[in-house]
């Protein structure tokens, strides 16, 4: 019986692990994806101190059971003319760690792609990083540093995230299946561009977490530099 019980525990476990949607608000790389799955993100962000707009587009596809591949496309809507689709972000991921437990699961990842750009007037990057995830109980917290090594007359640049995520609702899993969620999230970024220096940005928001959707929205603020405010909305589809 006790053996029985063991196994039912684990097998709800790694249920909640592979729905475990909640993740960081500025980035998308740390989402967990099975074989053939495949998630959608449209995300708006705006400047609030200069009325800046973009809209970015996410995707991401799962390849097998340890590799994925993620792609992003921003689009700016204001201030409008011309070049306003911006260059696009291809990442491959491979987990290359991976320990589950009934409770929770610890995840690393690597990261290697390409930025391309959409106009001929400007050049390509490289980029690399990795990503890591602990998740346990009701906190989650990700990690993820890349980089983009320009070529041509592309600088480098660079950024960081680190994501908590808690969640409020509900104190306690259900019996059986999959319920709706709420989760407040922190997370605090930087972002680099080569001769210049780091702007640091924290964010505060909340994710409201269905079986096949998820939405979410914050606000950002740079510690440093401008210190100007950002908001973003976002919807994420599972299929």
């Amino acid at each position: 019986m006790k053996t029985k019980a063991a196994l039912l525990i684990c097998i709800l476990g790694f249920l909640f692990l592979d729905t475990a949607w909640s993740m960081g608000l500025r980035s998308f790389v740390a989402l967990p994806i099975n074989k053939g799955g495949a998630v959608l993100r449209l995300q708006h962000e705006s400047n609030q101190d200069t009325n800046a707009r973009v809209a970015i587009l996410n995707a991401a596809y799962g390849i097998s059971a340890t590799q994925a591949i993620f792609f992003g496309q921003p689009y700016r809507l204001e201030p409008k003319g011309s070049d306003r689709l911006r260059d696009t972000s291809i990442l491959y991921r491979y987990t290359a760690s991976q320990q589950d437990t009934s409770w929770g699961t610890k995840r690393l990842g690597l990261l290697a792609g390409v930025v391309v750009p959409t106009d001929g007037g400007r050049d390509s990057a490289i980029q690399a990083g990795l990503v890591s995830t602990v998740f346990s109980g009701r906190h989650e917290l990700d990690f993820d540093v890349l980089y983009q090594a320009g070529t041509g007359e592309r600088l480098d640049s660079g950024r960081y995230d680190l994501s908590w995520q808690y969640r409020l609702i509900p104190k306690q899993y259900q019996d059986w299946g999959i319920g709706k969620e709420l989760h407040g999230v922190i997370d605090l970024g930087g972002r680099w561009t080569e001769g210049g220096t780091t702007v640091h940005q924290v964010t505060m928001g909340l994710q409201w977490v269905n079986p096949s959707w998820v939405l979410e929205a914050g606000v950002f603020q740079d510690i440093n530099g401008l210190k100007q405010t950002h908001a973003l909305v976002s919807l994420r589809i599972h299929i």
